[in-house]
């Protein structure tokens, strides 16, 4: 193992957040051509240790944005996907080897970015009088990557591609509405994430089309075959069109994710 990729495990163990954000600020954002060996994704990676994990029925209901306590509430959601998406982009860097140099990099670079968007959301949180591991939340994000541990493909197409692209369907009523109760600061948050987070799928669609092409396979049907198999969310509403386009999804795909999610919809009611 290289010395920078024992500084992405280190980061990705971190449990204390101010080391955590620290360790990843400090990663370097290029990279000498290095060797890299494959590592194990652990089962518990680097959070905080007072948070409390629970499954999603139990999470504190956040419909009333007008409340100090709703908006709180989305808010601590909110940063605790970012805190995962900066364990996720250390993970995908940390534990997969054989890729060209520019994967690592966009990847420590997405770290790095993520690190910013938790930063800026746990602000929020600070300024209402509170901070990140207050409230309890769910393990979904991390469970999709233990999932695909050593199955980089599979990662690609069910993490960037599925679960972090749900984002950029939701997050722009999310902004909507707390511009509607009056919270701009909140709002300005949000409209940074979004932006940036396009950028983020869209690193996930090249190199996870960039696989297919090594493996000579299509690479829409194998997305297809890979959300059929082991997705096991019920994705709903419509899908932001323009921002997924942007972000590497094909006509084809969307015209598929759509069909898609109609026949699960019907399936469960």
């Amino acid at each position: 193992m290289n010395l920078i990729q024992q500084e992405i495990g280190q980061a990705l163990a971190e449990c204390a957040i101010d080391r955590k954000l620290g360790q990843v600020a400090g990663l370097p954002e290029s990279l000498e051509p290095t060797g890299w060996l494959p590592q194990c994704t652990p089962l518990v990676p680097g959070r905080p240790r007072n948070l409390r994990l629970v499954p999603p029925r139990q999470l504190p209901r956040r419909r009333n944005l007008g409340s100090p306590a709703g908006r709180f509430a989305l808010l601590h959601a909110l940063a605790h996907i970012e805190f995962n998406a900066i364990n996720l982009a250390l993970d995908a860097a940390w534990s997969f080897a054989g890729m060209p140099q520019a994967y690592y990099e966009d990847w420590l670079r997405i770290a790095k970015e993520e690190a910013e968007h938790f930063r800026a959301l746990r602000g929020l949180l600070q300024d209402m009088g509170g901070d990140y591991g207050d409230l309890p939340a769910h393990d979904g994000l991390w469970e999709m990557a233990c999932a695909t541990a050593g199955d980089l493909p599979a990662r690609l197409a069910l993490v960037p591609r599925m679960l972090e692209a749900r984002g950029l369907d939701v997050t722009p009523g999310i902004r909507e509405r707390l511009l509607a109760v009056g919270d701009g600061a909140a709002a300005a948050v949000l409209a940074r994430i979004e932006q940036e987070e396009v950028g983020h799928v869209a690193v996930g669609s090249h190199w996870f089309r960039y696989l297919c092409q090594q493996a000579q396979v299509d690479p829409e049907d194998r997305f297809f075959q890979l959300v059929q198999e082991r997705y096991r969310g019920r994705p709903a509403g419509p899908l932001a069109r323009e921002a997924r386009l942007a972000a590497g999804f094909s006509v084809g795909e969307l015209a598929w994710l759509e069909s898609w999610m109609r026949e699960r919809e019907s399936l469960h009611g």
